[in-house]
């Protein structure tokens, strides 16, 4: 510690004083009383030194994870992503809950618990029967109906219908309460028009139970080939002579698989979620400590068949979904970022659910 000595003001000088002469003493080998000695002073300033420079050194490191930390809240989506044009938000964490929700589409891709925002959505699209996916449904209905919603349209595989019809029957009768909804079974191949420039078609996935993924496709009408090279007023004279002049062009906008494994990745059948805009796939397991076989087991999907497979993505965005809640944020998106290196698309982690290592 430095000390400081008081420093006397010098006396007036005025020409009615007079000046005097003080002896100075000499020079001696220990300092005065009031006076550490130089060795003791030494090692006080090291001592304060070395605490000073240990404050810092935590100092520096609360800052260091202050930070990683606002970096790491940065990516969590909360209150949705835009992606090509559409805005992407919800909560997916594997065997806890997963709703997905487009506003732009009107839609849910699942229905987890029940978020609140999938409240507004018309329209929903189950994937399978586990309750992570499905157990919020009867409190979707319900919450519409309070809100004096029109009733929604739900879709299932074909397998499910009796099932959620008589889910619903069950509530109906305990709480002698009216559940209006339209109940869709939507197979593989088949088309639904959820309105005039918008259809939505399930592709083949692989689960434990049976599942089913969608796609959901923008329409367009193109002149056919053949009377391209017709003027505007001959154009306008076939149509009204009620020949059709024009092909409905279908280009996958979002494709949203579920729980499923990553052979859906090779099914030639499956091309067009993988060239949609938006893929939003399922990532249950990130690194080593699960194997491929176990996520094939479970039927999950393992990041690194992803990234093996990555040649086949045509999708200008892959989003990221149903990480085991094992997972931090920070591997969250250590893994995204490995998966970015293999694919041109911009790779998106739905991280909402998930923790900071530095909570």
């Amino acid at each position: 510690m430095q000390t400081f000595l008081p420093i006397s003001s010098s006396p007036s000088i005025s020409p009615f004083h007079h000046h005097h002469h003080y002896p100075i003493p000499p020079p001696t080998a220990t300092a005065p009383p009031y006076l550490p000695s130089l060795k003791n002073l030494t090692a006080s300033s090291t001592t304060t030194a070395a605490r000073a420079s240990g404050y810092l050194s935590s100092l520096s490191r609360a800052i260091d994870e202050e930070e990683e930390y606002r970096k790491a809240r940065s990516a969590v989506i909360r209150r949705g992503v835009d992606l090509e044009g559409y805005t992407v938000e919800g909560i997916s964490v594997g065997g806890h809950e997963t709703c997905v929700i487009i506003p732009e589409l009107k839609c849910a891709f699942d229905i987890g618990r029940c978020p609140a925002r999938a409240i507004q959505q018309n329209f929903v699209f189950i994937t399978h029967g586990h309750l992570d996916h499905i157990g919020g449904l009867p409190m979707y209905v319900a919450s519409r109906g309070l809100y004096n919603l029109k009733p929604p349209t739900i879709f299932v595989p074909p397998s499910l219908k009796d099932d959620v019809e008589k889910l619903f029957d069950i509530h109906r009768s305990m709480g002698q309460v009216e559940l209006n909804m339209e109940l869709v079974a939507l197979d593989i191949g088949e088309t639904y028009e959820l309105r005039n420039d918008i259809v939505v078609r399930p592709f083949r996935t692989q689960h434990v139970i049976p599942s089913q993924g969608y796609v959901v496709y923008s329409l367009r009408k193109k002149l056919k080939k053949q009377y391209s090279h017709l003027k505007g007023k001959q154009i306008e004279k076939l149509k009204k002579s009620g020949v059709e002049i024009t092909d409905i062009i279908m280009s996958p906008e979002v494709a949203f698989t579920g729980d499923t494994t990553a052979d859906y990745m090779l099914d030639p059948r499956n091309a067009d979620a993988l060239r949609a805009k938006v893929l939003i796939t399922e990532a249950t397991f990130l690194d080593e400590g699960f194997s491929v076989d176990h996520a094939q087991q479970h039927g999950h999907t393992h990041l690194f068949e992803i990234i093996e497979n990555a040649e086949w993505i045509r999708s200008r965005v892959v989003m990221l979904t149903h990480f085991s809640s094992r997972y931090s944020i920070e591997d969250i998106r250590a893994a995204a970022m490995k998966l970015q290196s293999k694919v041109s698309a911009k790779v998106v982690p739905l991280t909402e659910g998930y923790k900071s290592v530095h909570t």
